[in-house]
C-alpha cells in the first residue's frame, strides 16, 4: 500500500487518445477522482475503435467514431488538440509540435506507434484507412480479377491477428462470389499465433485448412520483382497480390529514453525507468505484444500507480497480461483468451460464444463499458 498526501489536485497529462490513453483517463478518474486535474493531449478531434477497421473492406462492419471532447467532458478532463514533441524532465513540462508548453505532475506517455512499409511494393495494412487501401483488392476478388494473394508477416511482427482475419474475410468474400483464389499466408511464427499458446493455434489452424489457406510457417520474406522468396525453404511466390503486415516503431518523442526501435521500457507499473513522474503505456512501451486489451491493462497498472502519488490508498499490481481478442472469420468469430502462466507461456482457449461482457474485440475495464453504454457509465451521468 502506497500513499502520499498533496493538498492540490495533481496534475496528470496524457499524450495520446486511443486505447491505452482513454483507459488511463477513464480509470484516473475513477480511482482518484478529485485528486486529480486531468488534461489530454490528442493530435485528433476524434476516438476511432481501431480494431473494427479489417471489417471495412468488406462492408460488414464500420469502425465507429467518438468526440474526444465529448468523452473527456464525460470524465472532467481538459483537451488540448496537439501532439506531443518533447519532455523536459527537470521543469515537468512537455511540449508540443506547435511549441505549446505544458507542465505536468505527472505524465502518461500513450502515444501509439509509427508505422513504414515492410515491403516495397506490397499494399501495407494501415488500419487508419483500412478501408480505402483494401477496397480495390476486395472488388478484383469479387470480379475474379485476382487469382492469387499472399498475406505476408514481416520479421518484426507484435500483433499478426488482422492479417489472419484478412485472410480468412478474403477467403469467405471470394467463396460467396464463387471465385477461385489462392491464398497464403508467411510468417515467422512456426504455427498460426503460436505464441499465444496451442489452443488459440491449433483452432485457428483448423480454420485456415477449412478455408483452403495455405499456411508457411518459420518463414522471412523477401520481395523482389513481385516475387516472393522463402528463408531458409527457398519457396518462390509470385502472387497476383501482396498484402504485408508494417513494420512498427516508437515515437521517438525527445528527452524519453528509448529502445533501438524507439519504444519505451518501463517498470512493473508503466513507470518509465529512470525517470521521476513520468508513465507510459500501450503499444508506445517496448512490451512485445501491442493489443489494445494489452494496452488497457498497463493504462490501469499506471492509473493505480499516479493515483498512489495522489494520495489513494490504493494496493499496486504488477502487469500480468491477459489477452482477449475476438478473431473475425468471416462466418461466426471466435473469442480467444490466453493467460500467461507462472513459466512464461500461455495458456489459451477458444469458444464460439463470447465470454466476456461487453462483447468487443478489445477488453478494458473501464473503455469498454463506457463504449457499450455511455451514458450509464459516464463519471458525471
Amino acid at each position: 500500500m502506497i500513499t502520499q498526501t498533496h493538498t492540490a489536485p495533481l496534475h496528470v497529462v496524457i499524450a495520446g487518445g486511443g486505447v491505452a490513453g482513454l483507459e488511463a483517463l477513464m480509470a484516473l478518474r475513477v480511482l482518484a477522482r478529485d485528486r486529480v486535474a486531468i488534461t489530454l493531449l490528442a493530435p485528433d478531434h476524434e476516438f476511432r475503435y481501431r480494431p473494427m477497421t479489417v471489417a471495412e473492406p468488406f462492408t460488414i462492419a464500420r469502425a465507429g467514431h467518438r468526440s474526444l471532447a465529448a468523452i473527456a467532458a464525460d470524465f472532467d478532463a481538459r483537451v488540448v488538440v496537439g501532439a506531443l514533441d518533447r519532455v523536459v524532465p527537470a521543469e515537468h513540462q512537455i511540449v508540443t509540435r506547435a511549441g505549446e508548453q505544458i507542465e505536468y505532475d505527472a505524465l502518461i506517455i500513450a502515444c501509439g506507434t509509427r508505422i513504414r512499409p515492410a515491403f516495397e511494393g506490397a499494399i501495407t495494412i494501415d488500419d487508419r484507412d483500412l478501408g480505402a487501401t483494401l477496397r480495390g483488392l476486395v472488388q478484383d476478388v469479387e470480379q475474379g480479377y485476382t487469382s492469387e494473394i499472399a498475406f505476408v508477416a514481416p520479421t518484426q511482427g507484435f500483433w499478426p491477428l488482422p492479417l489472419y482475419e484478412l485472410a480468412l474475410l478474403t477467403a469467405q468474400r471470394a467463396y460467396d462470389m464463387n471465385a477461385t483464389v489462392d491464398i497464403s499466408i508467411v510468417s515467422p511464427e512456426s504455427a498460426p499465433l503460436a505464441l499465444l499458446g496451442s489452443g488459440i493455434s491449433r483452432e485457428l489452424s483448423r480454420l485456415l485448412h477449412h478455408a483452403a489457406i495455405t499456411f508457411h510457417g518459420s518463414s522471412f520474406a523477401q520481395l523482389a520483382h513481385g516475387e516472393l522468396t522463402l528463408q531458409p525453404s527457398a519457396i518462390r511466390l509470385r502472387p497476383g497480390r501482396i498484402v504485408a503486415l508494417p513494420l512498427l516503431e516508437g515515437p521517438q518523442i525527445t528527452g524519453v529514453p528509448t529502445d533501438p526501435r524507439g519504444f519505451i521500457p518501463v517498470g512493473d507499473h508503466g513507470e518509465v525507468l529512470g525517470m521521476e513522474g513520468i508513465y507510459a503505456a500501450g503499444d508506445a512501451t517496448s512490451y512485445p505484444i501491442k493489443h489494445g486489451g494489452i494496452a488497457a491493462q498497463q493504462a490501469d497498472g499506471v492509473a493505480e500507480a499516479i493515483a498512489a502519488r495522489a494520495g489513494v490508498a490504493i494496493k499496486q499490481t504488477p502487469l500480468r497480461p491477459v489477452i482477449r481478442a475476438m478473431l473475425l472469420t468471416g462466418t461466426e468469430p471466435r473469442f480467444l483468451e490466453a493467460e500467461l502462466a507462472h513459466d512464461g507461456a500461455f495458456n489459451s482457449t477458444v469458444s464460439d460464444i463470447c465470454p466476456w461482457d461487453p462483447p468487443a474485440k478489445i477488453v478494458a475495464r473501464h473503455l469498454g463499458p463506457y463504449l457499450a453504454d455511455t451514458a450509464r457509465y459516464a463519471a458525471r451521468g
